[in-house]
């Protein structure tokens, strides 16, 4: 979530004008970040708000990172009428996305249209000029729809990736991409029929050896329970053929399941955003982040482990967090695990591991 206040934390800060109700200014959620945890020395670089966490994706060295962009990417003032809250970044800060060295970003969410069908266009232009490759949205059904197909390991195969949203992360339906008409791929529900669409639509283009992953944005920002309707549509995606399921939307990490040796998760919770110093939901840790490093097998996409990076949001930039909050990482996922079947151990180093309960 770079936009809003972390925007204006950046070098080329849009305009702070907000259509929101209570906050008026990004910059107020500037100040409420070094109200709670000191000054921010302006600009900042445009590495900064990912801190650690991005020496630790170095270290681990993935063939493929893929992340949620939780924002618009343009100077459209066309707020979305009725809306609470509201995400843009500037065009002329687009270097915090390409120090991160994502793969795929994803754009089927429920802040990418914030600012109208010309912010959704901008954004496409502007990711597409800095030679971001994005999916999720379109300027029409079938753009939205295409998944991107990613070289891995330089030995021919691919990872393809796909991006929907469904309503329940607060997705307004009429954003869906139509017939010449800009927007998102927009689930119609989370029925079997869907999830076997989905899949047959994403595996219709993999080649032998491909890795499948759907990633959906859906669930409400807080808790920890997994709706029924969420777990039965995740499971029907791997039954289906699909490899992994890259759950987001929560603000906080959720329980992770493993499905028939695949991995599923159900809300990796927030990377980077502004959310410092806004309170309410304190005991959600929701200033304790997670980095997700997965292997899987070659040849089957079934997961050989899942290493977690443990990180804690600061003055706008992530640090690795200290063995008390990773511990509470743990446990929170441990508990809310047990019905999924797995449980996370917190290893010497500091990072937590994934394990069947």
């Amino acid at each position: 979530m770079t936009g809003r206040g972390v925007d204006q934390a950046l070098p080329h800060p849009g305009a702070p004008e907000l259509h929101e109700e209570y906050v008026h200014d990004a910059r107020t959620y500037l100040l409420l970040a070094e109200r709670a945890n000191g000054p921010i020395a302006r600009p900042v670089d445009p590495s900064w708000p990912w801190g650690d966490g991005l020496a630790e994706m170095d270290s681990f060295g993935p063939a493929l990172r893929v992340m949620n962009l939780e924002t618009s990417v343009t100077r459209s003032d066309d707020a979305a009428p009725g809306k609470a809250v509201l995400y843009r970044m500037s065009p002329d800060n687009l270097g915090v996305l390409d120090a991160a060295r994502v793969d795929v970003w994803t754009l089927a969410n429920n802040h990418v249209l914030d600012y109208g069908a010309e912010g959704l266009r901008e954004t496409l232009d502007s990711l597409r000029a800095a030679g971001l490759r994005a999916v999720g949205a379109g300027l029409e059904e079938t753009e939205a729809w295409r998944a991107a197909a990613v070289p891995a390991n330089g030995d021919g195969r691919r990872v393809l990736v796909a991006s929907v949203a469904d309503v329940s992360s607060g997705v307004p339906r009429p954003w869906r991409a139509g017939a010449g008409r800009p927007g998102i791929a927009v689930l119609p529900d989370l029925s079997d029929a869907t999830a076997e669409s989905m899949a047959t639509r994403l595996l219709g283009e993999c080649r032998q050896g491909d890795i499948a992953v759907v990633s959906v944005h859906w669930g409400s920002n807080w808790g920890y329970s997994i709706p029924a309707a969420h777990r039965r549509f995740a499971r029907r995606l791997i039954d289906a053929g699909v490899h992994v399921v890259h759950g987001h939307s929560s603000h906080h990490p959720r329980p992770i399941e493993v499905y028939r040796g695949h991995l599923v998760l159900y809300g990796c919770g927030d990377l980077v955003n502004d959310y410092e110093g806004i309170r309410g939901y304190e005991r959600f840790r929701d200033d304790l982040r997670l980095l997700y490093l997965a292997t899987l097998e070659n040849g089957t996409g079934r997961l050989s482990s899942l290493r977690m990076v443990p990180l804690r949001a600061r003055r706008l930039t992530l640090e690795r967090a200290d063995p008390s909050e990773s511990g509470w990482l743990a446990q929170a996922l441990t508990r809310s695990g047990r019905e999924l079947g797995t449980a996370v151990d917190l290893g010497h180093e500091g990072a937590l591991h994934l394990r069947p309960a």
